[in-house]
């Protein structure tokens, strides 16, 4: 059996090349895989543990080191917003109807209310993430509550606009009462332990009933709506 040479390290001489030293490894960036995980992860613990959940726990059940945090973002403040700013969507979807749907202003502001009943029923229920977060910080210029207000400000758009719809008087004071009854249904779902039982439905109905919106007032008005459409439709086909 040959035994294999060991190859013998010699000094430079003079004016020969010195032998190169090996390249540093490169600076791994993490990728939008950890991104995602840190988000995800961030965004359950903040909204199940509260937002004084450390980074070391953060970022254990991530799966990320802390220096690929806090080469992915400059802290834990950073971290917060972006959480909030990822899951934010998905609530919303939870609640609003799709936007194709074609029930009158009345139902779809009450859809709201339905689905925010229906949530407060499941153990997961913590309340409204955007309320929650906000609370916690008391820091109205802090980067996550910009985003908590921003995504507050959404759902108050979406009542102002499916008031002015229907053609309620004052649109803009229906939809900031209908949103301190959802803030505050969630709010009393987390402080009670206890699901709505239907209490967000029927306290928006009383503002929307206040309002004009019955069902009855709605009714009349999807029926003038069809009878306009059809002549709209009468007069084209003259035309």
């Amino acid at each position: 059996m040959t035994t294999p040479e060991t190859p013998t390290i010699t000094a430079a001489t003079e004016g020969s090349a010195a032998p190169a030293a090996p390249a540093a490894p490169e600076s791994r960036v993490p990728g939008a895989a950890s991104r995602d995980r840190l988000l995800d992860a961030a965004a359950g613990l903040f909204y199940r543990d509260g937002v004084g959940i450390g980074v070391e726990a953060l970022c254990k059940a991530a799966g990320v080191s802390k220096r690929s945090m806090y080469q992915l973002f400059g802290s834990k403040d950073e971290v917060l917003a972006a959480s909030l700013e990822r899951s934010g969507p998905a609530y919303q979807e939870l609640l609003l109807p799709a936007p194709d749907d074609p029930r009158p202003p009345r139902a779809l502001m009450l859809h709201v209310f339905e689905r925010l009943d229906a949530l407060s029923a499941t153990s997961e229920y913590q309340g409204c993430p955007f309320v929650s977060t906000a609370t916690e910080i008391k820091d109205p210029g802090h980067p996550a509550s910009l985003v908590a207000r921003r995504y507050k400000q959404a759902l108050t758009a979406f009542f102002h606009a499916q008031a002015a719809r229907a053609g309620v008087s004052d649109p803009e004071t229906l939809a900031r009462q209908l949103t301190i009854v959802f803030d505050g249904a969630g709010a009393r779902t987390v402080v009670q332990d206890q699901p709505l039982d239907g209490l967000a439905t029927a306290t928006a109905l009383v503002l929307l009933n206040a309002a004009g919106l019955t069902d009855a007032a709605q009714s009349a008005s999807d029926s003038s709506d069809s009878a306009s459409a059809e002549g709209e439709r009468v007069r084209a086909q003259a035309g």
